[in-house]
């Protein structure tokens, strides 16, 4: 088999800046940690839920994971996300390896993260029971890609905590996930994303 000199640095390049996505987001969750003055505008979600669902000619695939972790500053209107692969689960354990270790490549690539912000911020009241729709854009990193991502939330304020849900598609091809064709059939090109964070405020 040959490997190109250009395809070997592809991929460093790839490790490289999951790398230096995942220190990005390290950093950004010791600041809402640490800056305990500012605690009463951050929100947490420690056990998120969040599930994606494929459905293809030969079958139907859904994986849900309940460890997603998510800060949300209702000030500021900045979110980050961050979610193992090894967490999700599926129905059938041979998809689950299969899904770990030829598609996402989880040993490479453990996480999935999300940097955003709540253009919208303004229209949201956490003193406020009621419904909201939130306009979030930033970007998804994803098997060590990165694009950006823009998606409608729905939020729920009530007794001073927040749910948010969002539901969007993403393409496996845009990030340099390999369907083999012997299963091509039974994988679809898009799937539908699911996530749930109830957040609460965050203690000092």
């Amino acid at each position: 088999m040959h490997t190109s000199a250009g395809t070997c640095g592809g991929r460093n390049r790839k490790m490289k800046d999951t790398t230096t996505a995942g220190m990005r987001l390290i950093t950004a969750f010791l600041i809402f940690a640490t800056a305990g003055s500012l605690a009463q505008t951050r929100y947490i979600d420690r056990s998120g839920k969040a599930s994606f669902f494929s459905s293809a000619p030969m079958e139907d695939i859904k994986a849900e994971t309940n460890q997603a972790l998510s800060v949300f500053d209702i000030k500021t209107g900045e979110i980050v996300a961050s979610m193992l692969m090894r967490s999700f689960n599926f129905k059938k354990a041979l998809m689950q390896e299969h899904f770990n270790e030829n598609y996402v490549e989880s040993n490479k690539f453990p996480k999935a993260t999300f940097k955003g912000k709540v253009t919208n911020i303004g229209e949201f009241d956490i003193k406020k029971n009621g419904k909201y729709s939130l306009d979030v854009v930033g970007e998804i990193t994803l098997h060590g890609v990165t694009r950006p991502l823009h998606v409608t939330a729905e939020a729920v304020v009530e007794n001073s905590g927040v749910k948010a849900k969002a539901v969007f598609p993403l393409a496996v091809k845009d990030f340099d996930i390999d369907i083999p064709r012997l299963v091509v059939m039974n994988i679809a090109e898009q799937v539908e994303v699911t996530v749930l964070f109830s957040y609460q405020l965050m203690q000092p």
